[in-house]
């Protein structure tokens, strides 16, 4: 193994010192908007009825100073006129009696914690993570069922609300551990939550769980009926037996979820196969490390040297294909192997790619992506090298890559460079991203002269200039609208911003909870070229 030689030295300009400083300000800004801001009258009101809040609820269900990871908590940011934060559920991974958990829990302070179209994407996100990493699916259901002015986008279709049904169901045939906790009221598709669950804990005097709610009844059959005879905690655990245990107070509903997960069998996380030490350079420096300019480049090996331990890596191929930095390393001790983009793409870089994709198959090692990229070389010279055949062999690589996969959004992630790099389509376990993110088919430089070359062309007569700078402009803020990483993250585009700073710790998190994946039992020969 090999140091790497780092030329940074923690001194960047004024500028991007500030930038990045206000970009890190904004984002914890913003995640405690999240958390508890704008909504100070629905949590009075919820605590009147002797509820806590989402993440107390989580708080007190995880191990003493275990981290939690939480995911995607900027979903549905920007959009609703920010009336749903976090899309009214907080998911994450804890550590409960020493055994990883996702949970899953609704925020009943946002719109009574109905189900938007990001929530139910979130929702399943939580669920795809938890099943291909083996975790007991933890749901802490407060929730009023889908927000119904949102119908057409969180009922009909395939990956609507059905589907976290069909996943939940799936996922407990599978042997993943699905187990609720009931502190509200649980209406319609809610209430299929804790009823296809493993086990249920319902809170007396608050938990309800009814397919239809008092009015529902009234209109459908003509029964006046209150909400605690119709689907209440003790009803429920004495008379329909949809409940199996039942808690006097949201405290011992969650001792009791505690109890449940402690008497599953144990799968403590492997301690790592080498000893961790730190980064020989601080990984604070990463926060003002990526220039603000995403023109002005930089070498992927400083991102390196704060993320591995020793700043140690063992380099594919330096001397060859250097558009693409790959290597060797661990983090915490877990070993990865690791691509970071030192430009675009070319048919060599993409070559280079594809062996060691295949020699991180061979050898068992997780595979992690450092995305800041503006995609593949194009031109007569890159087609003649084959770029379109190199890259996609690069493409199949990372398809069929059978270890886990994590991605780091660093920089820009554009057009095909997003795909041979591992985005969001080719199902990584986890893909964060950091507030210098930019996801795009292109750059809003690129798009606008496109759009505007495609005006021209279409043009019988002479330009109209005013109208091909309309075009320019309308074409350049929609790009630099959609490419804000808050744009993206509120859509889960991705499972979270994060600090910069934070990645070597979050990294080493997600690649402890990748050894819990059972890789196929299939193997293929190194790809050499």
């Amino acid at each position: 193994m090999a140091v790497i030689n780092s030329s940074f030295d923690g001194s960047v300009g004024a500028a991007t010192t500030e930038l990045r400083a206000n970009d890190i300000a904004q984002l914890r800004e913003r995640l405690a908007h999240v958390a508890m801001g704008g909504r100070d009258a629905h949590i009075a009101r919820h605590r009147a009825r002797g509820k806590m809040l989402a993440r107390e609820r989580i708080d007190l269900v995880v191990d003493d100073a275990a981290a939690f990871l939480e995911l995607s908590p900027l979903a549905a940011w920007g959009q609703y006129g920010n009336e749903v934060p976090a899309a009214g559920v907080v998911t994450g991974i804890g550590i409960v009696a020493g055994q990883p958990c996702m949970f899953i829990a609704n925020d009943a302070t946002v719109k009574g914690g109905s189900f938007f179209h990001e929530t139910v994407k979130k929702h399943r996100r939580a669920q795809e993570i938890a099943w291909r990493l083996r975790l007991p699916v933890l749901y802490l259901v407060d929730c009023g069922g889908a927000f119904l002015p949102e119908q057409d986008r969180v009922f009909p279709d395939r990956d609507h609300f059905g589907n976290n049904f069909f996943q939940q169901c799936r996922m407990s045939q599978d042997r993943v551990p699905q187990i609720s906790a009931v502190f509200g009221g649980c209406t319609a598709g809610g209430a299929y939550i804790p009823a296809l669950s493993d086990e249920v804990v319902m809170v007396r005097g608050t938990a309800r769980i009814h397919l239809g709610g008092p009015s529902i009844v009234k209109i459908a059959i003509n029964e006046t009926v209150d909400g605690e005879t119709l689907g209440g905690a003790e009803m429920h655990t004495r008379i329909s037996g949809v409940n199996d245990h039942l808690a006097e107070s949201e405290p011992q509903a969650l001792a009791r979820l505690r109890e449940i997960v402690g008497s599953l069998p144990p799968a403590h996380l492997p301690p790592p196969p080498r000893v961790p030490c730190p980064p020989r350079y601080d990984p604070a420096q990463l926060d003002g490390l990526v220039p603000a300019d995403p023109k002005q480049p930089y070498d992927a090996r400083e991102i390196i040297a704060r993320l591995v331990d020793d700043s140690d890596l063992h380099e594919f191929k330096p001397d060859w294909g250097s558009q693409l930095v790959a290597g060797f390393g661990s983090i915490h001790g877990y070993p990865v192997g690791i691509l970071g983009n030192n430009g675009a793409l070319v048919a060599e870089a993409a070559l280079k790619g594809t062996h060691f994709i295949e020699l991180a198959n061979q050898r068992g090692v997780p595979l992690l992506f450092l995305q800041n990229i503006a995609g593949f070389m194009v031109g007569s010279e890159a087609e003649r090298a084959g770029i379109a055949k190199h890259s996609a062999n690069m493409v199949y690589a990372v398809s069929c890559a059978r270890v886990p996969k994590l991605t780091l959004i660093v920089g820009g992630s554009y057009g095909a460079g997003n795909y041979g790099m591992c985005g969001r389509g080719f199902e990584p376990e986890f893909l964060f991203a950091w507030p210098s993110a930019q996801v795009a088919t292109m750059s809003a430089d690129i798009a606008s002269n496109v759009m505007l070359e495609l005006a021209r062309s279409n043009l019988r007569g002479p330009a109209d200039e005013a109208r091909m700078a309309e075009t320019e402009r309308a074409v350049r803020e929609q790009y630099q609208r959609q490419t804000d990483p808050y744009y993206a993250t509120s859509r889960l585009w991705d499972d979270g911003l994060i600090a910069p700073s934070s990645s070597r710790d979050v990294l080493a998190l997600a690649l402890s909870l990748c050894t819990r994946r059972v890789p196929p039992q299939t193997a293929t020969p190194v790809y050499r070229m």
